[in-house]
């Protein structure tokens, strides 16, 4: 039976962490408190919005996704498909040629801080063909607030070569307090996904991502409104947990 390094210490530290949450937590400001629902939803829509909103779902493929690529149907009209976890787009994860996912097309990061109004402008148009059958007003206005406010510069965090800069120790005490009732301390609890750090070795930029916002369709808490920091250091703690 997996058990976690330093199991006891942990313990005893869960009841710090809790305080060090909470304390986070009341100084968010006003307005920051006051949108950070609708960004965490739009990260839930970035990742799969056909999985949250009652609008059409695709049966095409999207008429912007290139010939070339590898994904068809449903899945060429996620956000990340073209633009990936890390937000890079073509100068990220989804940049190289020989990856199943490339698209060639620019990332979303130059769209930190843009007005909502455009970013929402910009999802009608040609180069994204979403149009008021697949979303609603609200979830036009949770995707571009996601993409204005909720992004993080991920490369300062995790490289190219999945390198990722974060304290693996203080992660351990995060997960153990925050994720493991659902994933179990050694990541495989959930049976109907691939053990946790199988994903987070293979995805580190997805492990995030979802650590920050969320699952599509699930109960997972999103992170978002917690110092960055507390995000990266579960990823690297989830890189030491088992493969298979």
């Amino acid at each position: 039976m997996y058990k976690p390094k330093n199991f006891y210490k942990i313990i005893r530290q869960s009841f710090l962490v809790i305080v060090t949450v909470c304390f986070s937590v009341t100084f968010i400001t006003t307005a920051y408190a006051d949108d950070s629902a609708n960004v965490v939803r739009g990260g839930l829509l970035y990742d799969k919005w056909y999985g949250i909103t009652n609008g059409d779902i695709p049966s095409g493929t999207n008429p912007a996704y290139p010939d070339t690529s590898k994904k068809k149907g449903k899945d060429s009209w996620r956000c990340k498909e073209c633009h990936g976890w890390d937000y890079q787009g073509n100068k990220g994860a989804y940049g190289n040629k020989s990856n199943s996912h490339f698209t060639n097309y620019k990332g979303i990061a130059g769209a930190m801080g843009a007005d909502t109004g455009k970013i929402m402008n910009l999802l009608k148009d040609k180069n994204h063909n979403y149009t008021d059958k697949h979303m609603t007003a609200t979830d036009f206005m949770d995707l571009a607030l996601f993409v204005s406010k909720g992004q993080v510069d991920v490369p300062k965090y995790i490289g190219l070569n999945k390198a990722v800069k974060g304290d693996a120790k203080q992660g351990e005490i995060y997960y153990n307090t925050i994720c493991v009732n659902c994933h179990g301390f050694d990541g495989k609890k959930i049976k109907d996904m691939p053990n946790l750090g199988k994903v987070a070795q293979d995805n580190p930029w997805e492990t995030l991502h979802k650590i920050r916002m969320g699952q599509p369709g699930e109960k997972m808490p999103a992170l978002y409104a917690l110092p960055i920091q507390v995000s990266v250091d579960i990823v690297a703690h989830a890189l030491s947990l088992p493969r298979e």
